[in-house]
């Protein structure tokens, strides 16, 4: 088997250096995830600059916390759950929509709820949505252009839940106390 190094900003290869000296400077540490991404250095620049481009998007921070969070359970990403668990908490997601989210189960908010069901409806059926799920969406106040930044989110978070499964990536210590394990 393969082991996977988590780089820092000086065992990174060069082109990769770049990329983890602005995380570093944004996070105020370097997330184990992002070391491990740096192998390749095109692989940690795309996640980068897709997370910033799903900062753009028509969903407020605590809807971007619900569709990042929905699919990191969905895709049973333990890494991913644990971090996107502290960053939801700083969005203001209530402690009832953590746990939800968590859990795949329903969210005491109306609005958010249909968020996450349609992510999860996103992730489950690959893309192929149903038109029940997709009037959901809209009927809980959402456009067509919140269809695409979802899509973006999805994308985006898969390619960390991927990297999470494939090198086994421990968590940081800032993330450890929203450790998460997927259901047996």
């Amino acid at each position: 088997m393969a082991e996977y190094t988590i780089h820092t900003t000086d065992t990174a290869p060069e082109a990769a250096q770049p990329t983890l000296k602005a995380a570093k400077a944004a996070y105020g540490f370097l997330p184990n995830l992002l070391g491990v991404l740096a192998e390749s250095p095109a692989a940690v620049e795309a996640y980068v600059t897709l997370a910033g481009l799903f900062d753009k998007t028509g969903l407020t921070p605590a809807e971007r916390q619900v569709v990042l969070l929905a699919v990191s359970a969905e895709n049973e990403c333990e890494y991913c759950v644990a971090a996107h668990t502290g960053a939801g908490k700083a969005a203001g997601l209530s402690a009832g929509s953590l746990d939800a989210l968590r859990a795949g189960g329903a969210l005491p908010e109306a609005k958010l709820d249909a968020l996450a069901a349609f992510t999860r409806a996103v992730v489950e059926s690959r893309g192929h949505v149903g038109e029940d799920h997709l009037q959901a969406f809209y009927d809980a106040g959402y456009g067509l252009a919140h269809v695409f930044d979802v899509i973006l989110g999805v994308g985006f978070k898969t390619i960390s839940n991927y990297a999470s499964h494939v090198a086994d990536i421990p968590l940081d210590a800032a993330f450890k106390p929203n450790a998460w394990a997927r259901a047996a």
